[in-house]
């Protein structure tokens, strides 16, 4: 499958990969334009298809104390106004089939969460929504069983899909990224690395999720290596004190090194 199958993609350059980028969630909106604008100036300069990426609400959270949301219309009016401020599409994760047609009215894309992508009525949701669906892989499942994930999808008519990897659970409280399932899940749709939370460390016995974001750049730069058509990426100009994820997320400023370093390598694979 083809990148130029994603319309808000196809107009751009396809030799290079796309990003999808965003603070882990909406927790106002200046946050949100602040960050957006920081990563538009990168990605235009360096010719980077982008993606803006905002969570409306968290819902797969360890404690119940935990930040889930500002509000769901709210936050779903923030990542239009982006859009409409930027000029960029925008991608938010869904949770349940209502939450399907809710968010559609909003956003460009409609993220599938890992944990749920096995779950049939909440996929075809999104794909009825006409919206492009990008489809987390299961941390539990195999490269090859995305196959039916993405059939979900195009059964409904629907040919705007996308896998992203975001790792398999190694033990308890560790992730893995196969490179070997980039070529096998390329065959059904096009393939992202989500980079931040291949490195997250879960189940943790405080109830928040631990992260390696040391290990970034590394990551990314092995998703490029091995042919990925995009990258996602959470990033924050105060990990540290971000209401969500924090501990895995990229500083924002250090993405434009990061992304100038991927893009010369990406320029390195297409000449060979």
């Amino acid at each position: 499958m083809q990148l130029d199958v994603i319309p808000q993609l196809k107009h751009t350059n396809s030799d290079n990969f796309f990003l999808l980028a965003g603070p882990c969630a909406i927790e106002g909106e200046e946050m949100a334009l602040r960050i957006a604008e920081q990563v538009v100036e990168i990605t235009e300069k360096l010719e980077i298809p982008y993606v803006f990426k905002g969570s409306f609400k968290k819902a797969n959270r360890s404690r119940i104390d935990s930040f889930t949301g500002i509000g769901d219309e709210k936050a779903l009016k923030i990542l239009r106004k982006v859009s409409e401020t930027f000029k960029v599409p925008t991608v938010t994760d869904i949770h349940t089939e209502q939450d399907a047609a809710m968010a559609a009215e909003y956003v460009d894309i409609l993220q599938i969460p890992a944990f749920l992508v096995r779950q049939t009525d909440l996929v075809v949701a999104a794909a009825k929504t006409g919206k492009t669906v990008n489809l987390k892989k299961g941390q539990f499942m195999s490269p090859e069983s995305m196959k039916h994930a993405v059939t979900k999808v195009t059964e409904t008519g629907n040919e705007q899909a996308i896998i992203t990897d975001r790792g398999t659970m190694f033990g308890y409280q560790d992730m893995i990224v196969d490179f070997r399932g980039i070529p096998t899940m390329k065959q059904y749709a096009p393939v992202v690395l989500d980079v931040t939370h291949s490195l997250q460390q879960p189940n943790q016995s405080s109830g928040v999720t631990g992260g390696r974001p040391a290990l970034i750049g590394t990551m990314a730069r092995a998703g490029i290596a091995a042919g990925v058509d995009g990258l996602f990426m959470e990033t924050h100009f105060d990990p540290a004190n971000a209401k969500s994820d924090g501990a895995n997320m990229l500083d924002l400023s250090l993405l434009e090194k990061l992304l100038t370093d991927l893009v010369a390598i990406r320029k390195t694979i297409n000449s060979l």
